[in-house]
């Protein structure tokens, strides 16, 4: 999860991504999603669909259940993937900082 993040996090400020300076707006993009696969989640470890090797966890369960792990990658990978779509979206406007200013010097 370090790992995406780190590696998305440039493209807020190289492409004009914008997402963390939005914090209203980035709530309002993951929560809807974050609270769905979290009671699904807990809902599936609670009725015993899957479980947690806690070979594989840092061994930090929430109530309900759920490790730690589902709850980070269910905050992390939608924000990474909203950089990169923000990213691309002012990549094909022509709008990032890089572009803004190449076209300045013109």
């Amino acid at each position: 999860m370090l790992a995406c993040i780190v590696l998305t996090l440039p493209l807020e400020f190289a492409f004009g991504a914008r997402v963390w300076r939005r914090p209203r707006r980035l709530a309002i993009a993951t929560l809807p999603a974050l609270v769905a696969f979290v009671a699904w989640d807990m809902w599936a470890t609670h009725h015993g669909t899957w479980g947690f090797d806690p070979k594989y966890t840092l061994g930090i369960t929430l109530p309900g259940g759920m490790v730690i792990e589902e709850l980070l990658f269910f905050t992390v990978v939608p924000i990474c993937a909203l950089l990169t779509l923000e990213s691309v979206s002012n990549i094909l406007a022509g709008s990032t900082p890089i572009q803004q200013r190449l076209q300045r010097r013109r």
